[in-house]
């Protein structure tokens, strides 16, 4: 059993080709982005969905339904490159990134949880389930990743880099099934996406991780209350910011124009995109 099901990108570009060509590794082809979103009317849902379901809904379930809903309508942004060929990925996934305290040495570990194919579940799905996984992470039940922080705490210093390659090298360029050995099956998904709000900060770019083989990072900003122009007057309105990284061998600015467009459409009436709010809790 393969680790992704894949199927190879086609008719690539002459520009594609020369992007694969020019760039060796993922240290290389970065860029970066910032856009700017209208968020009024997607705080004012996510408030009304609470008051309804009970649910610690939060604007990362909300960016996980988003971001999946613009991977399903580019799905040339959903890939993976591997033996220098751009691979679409017939999955999509979201990872986000959990904060967790190190039980021995009381340090603050980094994990993460995968939502796979977001765009088909409603946002009350999504809660629930990122509930579940992530749950599952902090008490330490999920048996794939604790296999994988106990394996990556047992190898010397020195082997750290060339594991991490290796590892990378055989899920991703071989696509083999790992868990036999503690390696969680794609376990990074499509894009990567971290709330830096929920920390204070504003605005951050996170880097690309070469041994996840994930070409789209997006780190959410606080949410700020910002003067904005409508219909000719300056209005209050809440901002939220994605800082975007992308590998500019797998995705450019095309992509990025097209997915920032969904995007926007998505926050401008999250009610229309994500389907109406759940009917109050009895």
């Amino acid at each position: 059993m393969p680790n992704l099901a894949l199927t190879p990108k086609e008719n690539l570009s002459s520009f594609r080709r020369i992007a694969i060509g020019t760039w060796r590794t993922t240290y290389d082809p970065t860029v970066y982005g910032t856009l700017a979103l209208r968020g009024d009317r997607v705080i004012a849902y996510l408030d009304e969905f609470r008051k309804r379901t009970g649910k610690r809904v939060t604007l990362s379930h909300f960016m996980a339904k988003a971001v999946a809903m613009t991977l399903a309508e580019m799905p040339d942004a959903n890939a993976i490159l591997r033996w220098n060929r751009i691979y679409l990925r017939k999955d999509i996934g979201v990872f986000f990134q959990v904060a967790m305290e190190d039980e021995t040495t009381g340090e603050i570990d980094l994990s993460g949880a995968t939502i796979f194919d977001a765009h088909t579940k409603s946002l009350l799905e999504i809660v629930e389930e990122f509930e579940t996984k992530v749950g599952a992470v902090r008490k330490r039940e999920d048996k794939n990743l604790e296999g994988s922080r106990n394996l990556f705490k047992r190898i010397p210093f020195f082997l750290l880099n060339t594991m991490l390659d290796l590892i990378g090298w055989l899920s991703f360029t071989l696509n083999l099934d790992l868990r036999w050995a503690g390696i969680p099956k794609d376990p990074f998904g499509s894009v990567m996406i971290t709330n830096i709000g929920s920390l204070g900060l504003e605005e951050a770019y996170v880097p690309l991780v070469p041994y996840s083989r994930v070409p789209l990072l997006i780190a959410l900003g606080q949410v700020k209350d910002e003067p904005v122009v409508e219909d000719g007057q300056i209005v209050p309105a809440k901002i939220v910011r994605a800082f975007a990284t992308f590998d500019h061998r797998v995705l450019d600015g095309m992509h990025a124009a097209k997915m920032s467009k969904t995007l926007k459409r998505i926050f401008a009436d999250p009610e229309k995109e994500l389907g109406p709010l759940p009917p109050a809790q009895q």
